[in-house]
């Protein structure tokens, strides 16, 4: 199973606590690995399709200084299509003036949407299809960018037809809210004041957030597994959304 990792913060933040987790585990998952994070419209994609421990495009992501509001990791761990770039997650697309950046866990059979020239797979993995199909769909039900609560609810309607194709856990963002849908196993939580530290489940890493945050500063962060041995997270019911505005979980319609 790939490995998702999904950040919505209310102020530019530093995720490089949570991928340093994200990244021991491409030890099972070594079928490339990608981030995709937004500064204002703009997103910066780094992704490789060799495994997170070996890659020289995964040292330098761990020495960037990133930090935003909206951030998409994914590991891989092939399941259809095969280990190339193209096949590599997070998968960007243009819709409405926006970058809207994706990326998929779990094994969709025999969905071969009808897709138009607007919105076509580069590789050949059923995540790409997905994300392209849904981006298609977008575009029908709405002549603009809607409100985000609008957009959730267009979400609601469209996510069952791929969930029952199969296992469909995903992360969804535009820069201005992050969107995840649990099939299996997908977990979250939210960091705020008072704060305090966390310690990774698969490193021995610790920090203490007081020391690098304000009581203003809100983070939510979406995970595959649990990342940390001593936060409560919390796990998605099957077939649940939930969309983060600000680091926290918005209103769902």
């Amino acid at each position: 199973m790939c490995q998702l990792l999904g950040m919505n913060a209310n102020t530019p933040t530093d995720v490089m606590f949570s991928f340093t987790g994200l990244a021991t585990r491409a030890d099972e998952h070594k079928d490339g690995f990608g981030i995709g994070f937004f500064e204002d419209k703009g997103v910066r994609v780094f992704i490789d399709h060799a495994s997170a421990c070996e890659s020289a495009i995964a040292q330098l992501v761990k020495t960037y200084p990133i930090h935003s509001r909206n951030v998409i990791a994914h590991i891989r761990k092939a399941t259809q299509g095969r280990v190339s770039l193209e096949n590599t997650h997070p998968f960007v697309r243009e819709l409405w003036g926006r970058y809207w950046v994706f990326a998929h866990n779990g094994d969709l059979k025999n969905f071969q949407p009808r897709l138009h020239a607007a919105f076509r797979p580069v590789g050949d993995t059923d995540s790409e299809r997905a994300f392209c199909w849904l981006m298609q769909e977008l575009s029908k039900a709405h002549a603009g960018v809607p409100e985000i609560a609008e957009l959730n609810c267009t979400l609601r309607e469209l996510l069952p037809e791929l969930h029952r194709h199969g296992t469909f856990n995903m992360l969804l963002s535009n820069g201005q809210a992050l969107w995840a849908h649990g099939s299996t196993k997908l977990y979250w939580l939210v960091r705020q004041h008072p704060f305090r530290s966390a310690s990774l489940k698969d490193d021995d890493v610790t920090v203490d957030f007081a020391h690098a945050t304000t009581p203003d500063d809100r983070v939510a962060v979406v995970a595959t597994e649990p990342l940390t041995a001593d936060e409560a997270w919390t796990p998605f019911a099957p077939g649940e959304l939930r969309v983060f505005v600000d680091g926290a979980p918005a209103a769902s319609c």
